[in-house]
């Protein structure tokens, strides 16, 4: 064998790049020869914070925040720009929120405030702005298995981190989603695209729970037209409810008979994903996702881990007793277990179309009743008990959305509105060596356009998976063998680390 020298470079993997060459390359779930070639310039980012965070939870809010009643108030503006609700102060001296988010407001001194967020597609786009995909339209949104998609930034660090240790499926529950599958919940779509493993195999896909339990209270309507209330558990929900994994798991009996029958278990789930994968690849897949879902099912620990009624009736209370809120707690519970990527939507239930955030139809009514009460307590106290708990220096949490809202207010439907606008919304970040007591970026006078430090969702990723000692520079290969970078073309923004 020809011995190769040099420095003995890692890669996402965990081989060194003398070894990928040595043994003529790995298959397709590895890297490529031609990736071997660049990793010594790539591999280890030169920041301090690299692979400071250990684990992370993610949280994101479906429909798109908007930017002027959260992150980015602009109480100077004139009334139909800032609003009818207005700016609070924060711990930080001379930075405000929106007065929504009084306790948000008081550990603003624990975060980074992204105010520059933009990108190009002001429509609904989970797959987008979670994920290294180029380019986006809408008809992609509602194929989650098309091939033109890429992996979950939850499914690429889940990849990494089980090639770097080489885990086997039943040591690390590693990457986990709550509250339910994304989308199952409604009665007017199927499931959408954005948190799966495409073409890193099923594998990587994140292992669903299944909320159980029951809303309690109606939420204000998001379209006026809407045939149907709904029993919110985002709005209010019962303090028996539970997670399980299981999957699509039970219905709710809110919703149709139709919609149920689109619900998949976690084992039919395992299954589907794997038929247009090749042969051989899929059968070991397959048994791999057997066994993992047999450990997740059979296993104490992680029934523990997700038992929220364990914990403190006084903390439950403090992370609201909304689903939420429950579900930053569980998330609390899941990484203190072990478990290294979770994720929390803050989902469409009932009806997708406008559903969520997404606030075309009684803005101020959502924002005052439902999204901002559920929203404000569950984000504070998740910071607060992980930092109490000494967690939180080395958890990162993000908290995003995939576009913002429009500066002009829309007064002609009832309740107002603001529509979907891409070109300026925040993110927040907190942990796991983001910086602390930050506010990265600028917008204008009306909070409509970007004016300093732009950054992208794919930002986002590559800083995000940097400090999880994952290199965005790193490469995989899709199905067809193709070399992709792991944060596509998102670059490490040393702003955003602290």
């Amino acid at each position: 064998m020809i011995q190769l020298l040099g420095n003995r470079k890692q890669l996402c993997d965990g081989m060194t790049r003398r070894d990928l060459l040595q043994v003529g390359g790995i298959g397709m779930w590895g890297l490529s020869l031609g990736t071997a070639s660049r990793a010594d310039a790539a591999t280890s980012p030169s920041i301090a914070q690299f692979g400071k965070a250990k684990r992370c939870i993610l949280l994101y809010l479906f429909g798109a925040a908007p930017q002027h009643e959260t992150f980015d108030p602009k109480p100077d503006a004139a009334a139909e720009i800032q609003g009818e609700m207005k700016a609070i102060a924060t711990s930080l001296p001379g930075v405000q929120f929106g007065e929504g988010l009084p306790q948000t407001a008081a550990v603003a001194d624990r975060l980074a405030i992204v105010r520059s967020m933009t990108h190009p597609y002001p429509l609904h786009g989970v797959a987008y702005a979670l994920s290294g995909l180029p380019v986006y339209t809408t008809d992609l949104e509602t194929r989650p298995h098309d091939a033109q998609h890429w992996p979950y930034i939850g499914s690429m660090a889940d990849y990494c981190w089980t090639r770097q240790a080489g885990r086997k499926s039943d040591e690390v529950l590693q990457h986990v989603g709550l509250p339910w599958v994304l989308n199952s919940q409604v009665d007017d779509l199927g499931l959408i695209a954005g948190p799966y493993a495409t073409f890193l195999g099923p594998r990587f896909d994140p292992v669903w729970t299944q909320f159980q339990g029951a809303g309690e209270r109606v939420a204000p309507k998001c379209r006026h037209e809407q045939p149907k209330e709904y029993k919110d558990p985002y709005a209010t929900c019962a303090r028996d409810s539970r997670f399980e994994f299981r999957g699509s798991g039970a219905r709710s009996a809110e919703l149709s008979d139709a919609r149920f029958g689109l619900q998949r278990g976690l084992l039919r789930q395992f299954d589907s994903a794997l038929r247009d994968m090749e042969r051989s690849v899929a059968v070991r897949n397959l048994d791999t996702q057997k066994e993992l879902a047999a450990n997740i099912l059979s296993s104490p620990s992680l029934r523990d881990a997700l038992d929220i009624q364990r914990e403190a009736l006084s903390l439950r209370e403090r992370y609201g007793y909304t689903l939420f809120g429950q579900s930053c707690l569980a998330a609390r519970r899941l990484i203190e277990a072990g478990s290294r990527f979770v994720t929390v939507f803050w989902d469409a239930y009932g009806t997708y179309f406008s559903g969520g955030w997404d606030t075309h139809q009684n803005h101020y009514p959502r924002l005052r009743e439902y999204l901002l009460p559920g929203f404000d307590p569950a984000f504070a106290t998740l910071i607060l008990d992980l930092e109490q708990r000494g967690l939180l220096d080395d958890t990162l949490v993000i908290c995003t959305t995939e576009h913002g809202r429009t500066p002009q207010i829309d007064s002609k439907p009832a309740g107002a509105a603001r529509h979907h606008w891409s070109r300026a919304y925040s993110t927040v970040l907190a942990g796991g060596g983001a910086a602390r007591g930050a506010v990265i970026g600028r917008t204008d006078r009306q909070g409509g356009d970007v004016v300093d430090s732009p950054i992208s969702p794919k930002d986002i990723q590559a800083t995000a998976l940097a400090l999880l000692g994952i290199s965005p520079d790193e490469e995989v290969l899709d199905r067809q063998k193709r070399p992709h970078r792991v944060a596509g073309d998102g670059q490490l923004r040393v702003e955003l680390l602290g």
